[in-house]
């Protein structure tokens, strides 16, 4: 699935480029090879192949790069900010999973009830990872007004990497000599990638190349945004 998933950086941009036309410098996709090739030398002695898995991981890639897309869409073309992303993408998602969840877990959770006799544990843990959950969804929105899509999956396989780490350092999981240098080559790409980033930040614009808008740091910041919205009302 990580090996899969690795790819979701490279397709982000392909498909950016293929459907939505936008330009990336070549120093951009040079930085994404070593990020895509240190993931799967790290992922790549933990492979057991499935026909099934390997189409549903890249579903999955494809569907993560769509969404990443349009929500940098949403927060840098419309102007929305993280919290109401989540607002607005919340309904949706409930409706997209409640009919799954009920043909798949319906019967479960209705056994459940009737083997415990409390419950409180239970919702208490199920409303503590709803919590958590928004908290991760606005924190991804957030990340990506601040930077972009390409950036966000980047920052992913760097989780990628430094989970192996952790995983060896932490838990004592075996590691292999090829992971070690996948996760080595990983945290370098990476590197090379905000670096990359950062130069490319430096330079001034083409001429008619309209300006990704940044999220305001104060309120003296949001009066313009406010007053162009009142002069077609007023």
């Amino acid at each position: 699935m990580q090996t899969i998933k690795s790819f979701t950086p490279a397709t982000t941009v392909v498909l950016q480029w293929l459907v939505w036309r936008k330009y990336f410098d070549w120093q951009i996709w040079a930085s994404l090879i070593p990020i895509v090739g240190g993931i799967l030398l790290t992922s790549v002695t933990e492979l057991s192949f499935n026909m099934f898995g390997f189409c549903a991981a890249l579903f999955g890639c494809l569907a993560t790069s769509t969404k990443t897309i349009l929500a940098e869409s949403l927060l840098h073309g419309y102007k929305f900010d993280s919290i109401n992303t989540v607002y607005y993408m919340a309904p949706f998602a409930t409706m997209i999973l409640v009919l799954p969840a009920m043909l798949v877990e319906g019967s479960g959770v209705i056994n459940w009830f009737y083997t415990h006799e409390s419950v409180w544990p239970a919702l208490i843990i199920i409303f503590s990872s709803g919590v958590l959950a928004f908290c991760l969804n606005f924190s991804i929105f957030y990340v990506i007004h601040s930077t972009t899509a390409v950036t966000f999956n980047v920052a992913g396989n760097l989780k990628v990497a430094v989970a192996v780490l952790v995983s060896w350092l932490i838990f004592h999981n075996p590691i292999s000599y090829m992971n070690a240098v996948g996760c080595a080559i990983t945290l370098v790409g990476c590197t090379f990638y905000g670096y990359v980033r950062h130069m490319l930040s430096q330079q001034p614009p083409p001429p008619g190349t309209p300006r990704t808008p940044r999220t305001p740091r104060n309120r003296i910041e949001l009066l313009p945004l406010v007053n162009d919205k009142l002069d077609g009302k007023v």
